[in-house]
């Protein structure tokens, strides 16, 4: 990654060293690079680790209900894009539209919210990072918890937004690349395993001996799933607090280009739902195959909790090999949603709490400084906390399934913020506030009156708990926040969003017609002089970031309100289609018909997940690679000048900047 980084501040015009091109990879990334970074970043160690623990535990109905109910969220997530790009479209942090929308109050409630969903996603990624490493290699969880952001950390100082994304593109390719390996190792060529029809036949035997609970005949080869359904919709109400509440969502289609960020979304969306399906059903049905295997580690309800179906599968099936493959696996999941995250807080506690209540005036090289001590800072916070969690006994999939109570209440109200302007202020902080008591409350109640009064974290960590709370949250937060938005409606003018960050028509940055603020924005006085032609070599280095790429992607026909005004009504017409496909019309019939599918059934299934995986390797590896042709065709040409010419491949604008000066 840090080689990478040194190659595109050598052969490109992007420099790390300017503000707007760390935090937002100067809002000029193309939809494929957009998307294979979604696909990345919601690819965390519960993505592959809990998702095969819910396949080990409720058969095939378990990768739909966890693939599906974290595909929507994104695919929903479209729609925020598009409003964020047409009300706010300069804006560093969802944050910043809170308080210029709602004040001071309501941006620290929001706050707490935001920097909550960080923590407890950080949490999630340390705990089954470091539960994988100790397993597969013995190493201390503890050491696996303080190095695994280290180096994450550094590559994120060094390159930023953009070097974030290009790592979420390498990792994505080889997830793709693993995924496959275990899916033919699995149904083609392992001698325990080894064919589709083998599988079901183990899978039928592992019913005989213990039978689901819930299931339809007690089978795992049925959608008919009682436990599968219940933890389908906590799946749903949790990630979408995951999603809605996390600076890593909004930082990418901040850092996309307004007319493609619809795209970018559906597009990501669409292509991450391939991992968990088609790893769950692969490994997490592999473990439930292979139980009695010599090779097979016996799982306790601790280890199936704690994420180690996959890990242990793996091993059984490929050896050393295996655990190999999938420590390699882990750690890229890990390290890629880690790096989103840490460059997620960066923004927020440099915009939203430095910048806002700190330092007004801090100037470029400030905020650059302090994104730079932010990243490290919130490098060893994570590793601190996932400690704390790992000593008091909670696990990453407690923690998966507790997200939505905690978090889910803001959802509606950040959402209605970016996205309706009769929103009521009063009523979705109302909301929020509420919701997340009314969750907290409905939870612990449910897990007394279920358990004689016993809460602890076992009790607490139930289907029906975590059910009852997350529900109680996300639905009463979004009640009233409509409700008292219908009820006493406001009448907000966007164009007060839309001026956060806005360039003034005195700006350097408007002089150079790059369209974003002022590298050098420190003062209205720095803003409005002229620029002499002792300060033109300054303002040259600062603003390297500026291409002619750049200013399309900036330009009025980009960022033309008709234009994303259609584009929000196609992300809303196509999320909620996507939504009804995978959430009601294919997993509800399935459901009531309490169908076992044969071998025929299974073989559909697992066709279908390959097919999917295919699709999706095209989609976020090959495609990224066409769209930025020309940029790697620069870089190539600058390599070979370095070579063969004498060091002469460095990137320079040509006298463009001169001229404009």
């Amino acid at each position: 990654m840090l080689c990478l980084t040194a190659l595109q501040a050598r052969y490109t015009a992007f420099s790390p060293s300017d503000t707007e091109e760390f935090s937002s990879a100067s809002r000029s990334v193309k939809p494929g690079l957009i998307a294979a970074g979604i696909v990345s970043a919601w690819t965390w160690a519960a993505t592959l680790l809990q998702s095969s623990a819910v396949a080990y535990k409720y058969g095939i109905s378990g990768p739909w209900w966890y693939g599906a109910g974290a595909t929507i969220q994104v695919l929903l997530f479209a729609q925020l894009a598009a409003k964020l790009k047409l009300n706010a479209s300069y804006a560093h942090t969802w944050l910043e539209i809170v308080a210029a929308r709602w004040g001071t109050v309501a941006h620290a409630i929001f706050l707490f919210f935001g920097l909550s969903t960080n923590v407890i996603v950080s949490s999630m990624l340390i705990l089954g990072g470091s539960a994988t490493v100790t397993d597969l290699t013995g190493m201390s969880t503890i050491a696996a918890m303080f190095l695994i952001p280290l180096g994450v950390a550094i590559y994120v100082v060094a390159g930023g937004m953009r070097a974030t994304l290009l790592c979420d593109y390498t990792h994505t390719t080889v997830l793709f690349v693993i995924i496959l390996t275990f899916v033919f190792t699995v149904y083609a060529t392992s001698p325990k395993v080894g064919s589709i029809s083998k599988m079901h036949e183990l899978l039928t035997s592992a019913a005989a001996v213990t039978p689901v609970e819930g299931n339809a005949g007690g089978s795992y080869l049925t959608m008919r799933s009682k436990n599968g359904l219940i933890f389908g919709v906590i799946n749903i109400v949790g990630n979408f607090a995951t999603v809605f509440n996390d600076q890593a969502y909004w930082q990418r289609a901040i850092a996309s280009r307004p007319a493609s960020c619809v795209k970018a979304y559906l597009l990501g969306g669409i292509a991450w739902f391939a991992i968990p399906f088609a790893f769950a059903t692969t490994l997490g049905l592999a473990a439930v195959a292979l139980r009695g295997d010599p090779a097979m580690r016996v799982l306790l309800p601790a280890d199936v909790s704690a994420g180690l179906p996959a890990p242990a599968a793996a091993a059984a099936l490929l050896g050393k090999a295996g655990a190999a493959i999938m420590l390699v696996l882990l750690f890229l999941a890990v390290t890629s949603a880690t790096s989103a995250e840490l460059i997620a807080v960066s923004s927020i506690l440099t915009y939203d709490v430095y910048k806002k209540y700190i330092n007004p005036t801090a100037t470029e090289q400030q905020i650059l400084r302090v994104s730079h001590s932010m990243v490290a800072a919130y490098a060893v916070f994570m590793s601190l906390a996932g400690l704390v969690f790992f000593y008091i006994g909670v696990s990453m999939g407690w923690l998966y399934t507790f997200m939505g109570v905690f978090l889910g209440s803001a959802v509606v109200p950040i959402a209605l913020c970016v996205t309706w302007h009769k929103a009521n202020k009063m009523g979705c902080v109302v909301g929020a506030v509420a919701g997340f008591f009314a969750g907290i409350a409905a939870w612990l109640a449910t897990t007394a009156g279920l358990n004689n009064r016993v809460i602890n974290v076992v009790t607490s960590g139930g289907d029906y708990e975590m059910l009852a709370g997350n529900l109680a949250s996300i639905g009463t937060g979004g009640v009233i926040a409509l409700v008292w938005s219908i009820c006493d409606p406001a009448d907000f003018n966007f164009d007060i969003t839309r001026a956060i960050n806005k360039p003034h028509h005195g700006d350097l940055a408007r002089s150079f017609s790059t369209g974003i603020q002022s590298p050098r924005g420190s003062s209205e006085k720095q803003k409005n002089q002229e620029v002499t032609e002792a300060e033109a070599h300054v303002v040259e280095h600062e603003t390297r970031s500026e291409t002619p790429q750049y200013s399309d992607n900036n330009s009025h026909k980009d960022l033309d309100p008709v234009q994303l005004h259609n584009a929000f009504k196609f992300a809303a017409w196509s999320s909620i289609i996507l939504l009804f496909i995978m959430i009601i019309a294919i997993p509800l019939p399935l459901f009531f018909a309490q169908t076992i599918y044969g071998v025929r059934g299974l073989e559909a299934w697992v066709v279908i997940g390959i097919i999917w995986v295919f699709c999706s390797f095209i989609a976020v590896v090959l495609y990224p690679l066409w769209e930025s042709r020309e940029a790697l065709v620069m870089v190539g040409r600058g390599l070979l000048k370095d070579i063969f010419g004498g060091g002469a491949g460095k990137y320079t604008v040509c006298g463009l900047k001169k001229e404009k000066v």
